[in-house]
Formats: C-alpha cells, structure tokens, sequence
C-alpha cells in the first residue's frame, strides 16, 4: 500500500466520517500538490518550486474563533423569521440561479427555497418548446440546415442589471461556459431574448456587467457586460504551426453592449480569468486571475507563487480605442486592446494593472459600500482585500507600488472560494475544504494588516453540507445590502436527503445573518451543476402576467384572421387558441409540403396558458395569454395527425383539439 493510501486509512480510522470527509479533501490537494511536483520534473518549469497546497490550520496561524460542531445546535437565534411560506402567502424575495447542465436560469422564492421557474436559453426545453419554435430557433442560433448550433450548455455565472447601484428588474445575463454564450434575460417575461457567441474564447467563465458609466455621471445604469475567458486558445491565424506553438496561445477579456448584445471591445492579456467584478463608480473592472505563468499543462499552471486580480481601466481602454490604439484578431472588426503585463508597466498610459494576490486566487466580490475587491485564496487560507481607490492612484501616478493597494489579507480558513457581504461591514466567505463559512470584518482585516495585533478580524464560523461554492446575500451585490438571507450553494449533499442511486443532489443553503452569529435554517436538494445566484427583495422584480400582443409581429389577433394559405408547397396555417377550441380545429397539407404554423393564445387571462402538441413530428410548445409563436416542418408522411392542447387550461381542455390531415 502507497504511504497516502495508509495515510488515508490511518485518517479513517481516527476520525468520526463528517471529519473524514473534509480531512479526505485536503488530503487530495496535498496529492495533487505531490503529483504536480513529480510531473512537473520534466516539464520547462522544473527549477520552479512544486505547487504548494492549502496549508493546514495551525495554533500560530488559524484565527482563534469558537467553531460550532453541528449547526443545529444552536437553535434559531436571528432575527430574519421563519423560512415556511404558509399557503397563499408569498416569499419575500426572489433568487435567480444559474442551472448548470441543464443550460437554463432558475427563478426560487426566497426563503422558502422553493422552485417558480425555469428559464431555457442554451439547451432546448420540451416543456416550452425551447429550440422547436421558430423565434427560440433564431436566439439559439441554427446551422445552414436549420438545426440548432448547440444543444448543450453549461451555465455558472448570473447577474442582473443595475440602475442607481441597484437592481432595476431589466435584464438578467448569464454565462455558458461550454460554448462561450452570454445568455440575456427579459425579466419583465423572464424569457431569454438574446444569445451572443464570443469570439476568440474558450472556458467564458466570470462575468459580470458594469453599474454606471466611466465618464457621463448621467448614465446611472448597466450599459456593458463584462466577460473572462479561462482556456488558453491560439489567437491568431489558426494553422499548423499556431496549433502546435504554445507560444501563440492567448486570453481575451471581452466588453459587451448590454444593450445591442455585441461585443463592444475585447483586450489580450495574461494569465487565465476566474471571476469578475465591477466598481460601482464604473471606472473599474477586475478579474481574478490564476496562471499568470501562462501555461498550457498543468505543471506550468502551478510554477508561480503568486496571482493576481487583473483591474482594467475601463474609460482609458475605450478612449484608446476612440484613438485609433488597437488591432485586431482573425476576420472580424472588434477592436483589441493589449492589456498583457508587458505593455501596461507604465501607470499614465496602462490600460490594466495586475494586483498580486496569493496563488490560485478563486473569486472577486465588490463590497456594497463600493471601496474594495475581494479575492479568495483557495490555495491560501487568506481573504485580499483591495482598496479601489488606490488602483485609481496607481494609474494617475500617486501610487508608486500597485502592491500598496492590498490593504488586507486575513485568514479565513482552508479553501476559500467566494465572499459575500451584509452591508454592514461583514464579509461571508465560503470554506470549500473546511465545508464552513466565515464571517469576517473588512475593518478589521485593515487594522490588523497595518499592525494592530490586537484586532481579530474573525467573527463567526458555521459548518454547511459539504464543500461550499457559491455564496450571496440578499441585495449584497448593490449599494442596498441588507444582510438578512444568504444562500450557500454546496457541491455535496451525501447523506443530507434521502438517497436516489449515485448520482446525488446538490444542496443549497440558507442561512439568518441578521444576528451576530449565523444560524442554518433551510435544505434545499437541487438538481446539478447550479453555480451562482443573486437575491433580492421581490418589490424590485415586477414581471408581466399577460404578453402585449403588438410585440409579436406574426400574431393572429382574432378567429375571422385564422386560415390556411399555400405558396408552392409551403403552406401557412394561422391558428389561434382560446379555452377550449382551436380555430381552425382541421386544415389539409400535402406529403412533401413545408408546412408552418402560427400560433396566437388570444385568452387574456392570467396563468390561462395554452399548449400546442402534433403527434409523431416532434412539436409541443407553449403559447402564455397574448403570445404568438411558430414552427416550420415538412410533412413527410400522409395520415390524420391530431393536434391538441398540453397544457391544463379548461375544463374541456381534454376536448380541445384538431387534426391535420396529410394528403398522399
């Protein structure tokens, strides 16, 4: 037996299994750490020292701060109130998820966790009819043939649109790290109406869109989105000596028109991007960023001991780009910017500048009161904070070490991934290898980093199931944090619900910050990969029950415009649906016609929603009150096909249907 595998047992043996497992998962990077150095030996960056892992807690470094064994012996000690929603009550806040795998958004009540919506935007959806319609067709994107570009997705990162440093119910925009998508959200309907395909970008993990304009102080609202790019990918022309050469491997951080959803800009830089954040004044934008070494393998990921959090100066690179200071990548016009470290060494004409932060940096968090970036260590147990304003210093000259912009690093425990804030002055940062979260105190933080030994920045600490990611509390990414809800996203439930084979739950958390302590209140098993996730207070959020039928060119406003009218072989059937009829309820096509159909719910009702499912072709969709929508297939075998409604609306909704009849 390998000495980690008697290692392993020995550990077993003495501790209980809730120790088991978090001890197992720092075994695993010390692993990782002595697999890297092995491999490491013969790759180019053999003299560099081995990547170290996450040191372990000791009594000269950990904070001394009283860590409760198991939550639940607290007892409910805040005061945010019950997390049960009696019948015919309402939650009081909304949370918007990202959903993972399954390529969509997700709309919770908050507190009671439970689940409203799902909103399809990379992955077709059957219940929808997402990626069959033809207006889902044209967001997704479709190839020459008429089939859709992708069909899989893998959403992480979502934000939504700000006005006055708050949330103002526009949009929501979410990332597709598979396919490098920016996904954009209609709140009003809670319906994606935009998908952008980055260019030049692999790994399109962090994003997050800006709260006010650089320059005109009139323009108090998201006007760009900003996106990393986290796989290192050849930028110039691709040939035989480009894809070989890792040398010509590059990232691009890219700005997008919030609005028009186009790419506005994009900049080279070095290193990989994880997260990203924005300064409420809207001059900055950061990323936390690990290989800077810029490696393509593993051992070359893990040479350097220290990172960064790459700012850029967002009304300086824009004013470069009005001055003509740009290139360009491949066949496309997007002007780019360089933004790599060797062309930004001076702080008067630098568009970014890179802010060292300990190795493997995991998360960037502005703080609600706008002064300071947060970035996680993970491969340290430390929490950077950075002080905005002297990065603003630093390219104006008054700074003469960007590293005097760290203002703190406090220690926080193993593995920190993200960190979230309570608007007054606390930060929350999840624990991924202690299975924890710490509460901390930035002022403190401060205090002590500039020598005040007597300071402990450490405030609470509370045991979550198991291995946080993602962490928010509620309004906690605006200038209104009201520290009463956070949300914890785990990447484990084990034991916590009843089994279902081996393919787990995640479990999404919540907590009561609004005391002293933190106190876990609710479970909520939910299906995998979910990622990040804002809550807000539901009087910020106020979406549409019926559609205006004026925003659908197609639509068929009345029973007497319903019909069937042929061109060749392409036939268009106007339909329109009201409980419980179709009109018309039969209309005749011939084998070998390009058949579409439009559909028009013309009920004005509220939640009275209509379905419309054609046996043996491959179409069910939905049509809400006032909606239109269409598909176009070729009817390629003859028989009576009986159309009807999907979706419960009547009474008689199970008589509510037609045929289409296929002449041979």
């Amino acid at each position: 037996m390998s000495l980690l595998g008697k290692k392993a047992l020995d550990v077993a043996a003495n501790l209980g299994r809730r120790r088991f497992l978090n001890s197992a998962a720092a075994l695993g990077a010390v692993t990782v750490g002595l697999a890297a150095c092995k491999e490491n030996t013969q790759g180019s960056a053999a003299s560099a020292p081995a990547a170290a892992p996450a040191p372990a807690a000791s009594p000269k470094t950990a904070p001394k701060t009283e860590i409760t064994a198991a939550p639940e012996t607290r007892g409910f000690v805040g005061g945010a109130g019950s997390t049960e929603i009696h019948p015919g009550q309402l939650d009081t806040h909304y949370g918007v998820w990202s959903g993972g795998h399954t390529g969509d958004a997700r709309i919770l009540g908050i507190p009671s966790g439970r689940e409203l919506h799902r909103i399809p935007g990379c992955c077709p959806d059957p219940m929808v009819g997402w990626g069959w319609t033809n207006e889902s067709k044209a967001v997704m994107g479709t190839k020459p043939d008429g089939t859709l570009e992708f069909t899989t997705g893998d959403t992480h990162h979502i934000h939504c649109s700000y006005k006055d440093g708050i949330y103002d119910g526009k949009y929501a925009w979410v990332n597709d790290k598979l396919n490098a998508r920016l996904v954009r959200i209609r709140m009003d309907y809670m319906v994606t109406d935009k998908i952008l395909k980055l260019p030049h970008v692999q790994g399109f993990h962090g994003i997050f869109p800006d709260k006010r304009d650089p320059v005109d102080p009139n323009i108090n609202y998201t006007t760009r989105v900003f996106c990393g790019q986290e796989f290192h990918v050849p930028l110039e022309k691709i040939d035989a000596k480009t894809v070989n050469d890792d040398a010509n491997y590059g990232c691009v951080f890219t700005c997008v028109d919030a609005e028009k959803m186009e790419v506005k800009w994009q900049a080279r830089i070095d290193g990989n991007c994880d997260l990203v954040a924005t300064s409420f004044d809207g001059k900055l934008a950061g990323t936390n960023q690990y290989n800077t070494e810029n490696g393509v393998t593993y051992p070359d990921m893990m040479s350097a001991e220290v990172d960064a959090c790459l700012i850029f100066n967002v009304a300086r690179i824009e004013q470069a780009i009005k001055d003509g200071k740009f290139t360009h990548l491949g066949n496309n016009k997007i002007p780019v910017v360089d933004c790599r470290l060797d062309a930004n060494k001076d702080p008067k004409t630098a568009l970014a500048v890179r802010v060292p932060v300990p190795k493997n940096p995991h998360g960037v968090n502005a703080t609600p009161d706008g002064k300071y970036f947060v970035c996680s260590g993970k491969l340290s147990p430390t929490c950077t904070v950075i002080e905005l304003q002297k990065v603003l210093d630093w390219f104006d000259g008054n700074l003469d070490d960007i590293a005097k912009a760290v203002v703190a690093e406090v220690e926080v425990g193993l593995g920190p991934l993200h960190t979230t804030f309570d608007g007054r002055g606390n930060a929350y940062t999840t624990l991924f290898l202690d299975s924890q979260v710490c509460k901390w105190n930035i002022d403190k933080a401060i205090k002590k980093y500039a020598g005040d030994k007597s300071v402990n920045p450490i405030i609470d600490k509370i045991d979550v199931m198991y291995q946080p990611g993602h962490i928010n509390a509620t309004h906690a990414e605006t200038i209104e944090a009201d520290g009463v809800w956070m949300g914890v996203g785990n990447k484990f439930s084990k034991d916590r619900f009843l089994p279902i084979g081996p393919l787990h739950p995640e479990n999404d958390q919540l907590l009561d910050i609004t005391g002293e302590r933190m106190v876990l209140v609710h479970d909520t098993p939910v299906r995998g990969e979910p990622h990040d996730f804002v809550i807000f207070k539901r009087e910020w959020l106020n979406p549409k029950q019926v559609y205006d039928m004026d925003d659908f060119p197609l639509a068929v406003h009345s029973a007497e415009e319903a019909g069937v009218t042929r061109n060749g072989n392409k036939v268009t059937v106007r339909i329109v649906a009201f409980a419980p009829a179709y009109e018309p309820n039969v209309f005749n096509v011939k084998v070998g016609d390009e058949v579409t159909i439009i559909l028009t719910n013309i009920d004005r009702v509220e939640d009275l929603t209509h379905g419309f499912g054609l046996p043996d072709y491959n179409i069910q969709f939905l049509v809400n009150p006032q909606e239109t929508k269409s598909v176009t297939f070729k009817a390629d075998k003859p028989g009576v096909f009986w159309y009807y409604c999907t979706n419960f609306c009547h009474a008689l909704h199970l008589e509510m249907r037609g045929r289409m009849i296929v002449e041979p």
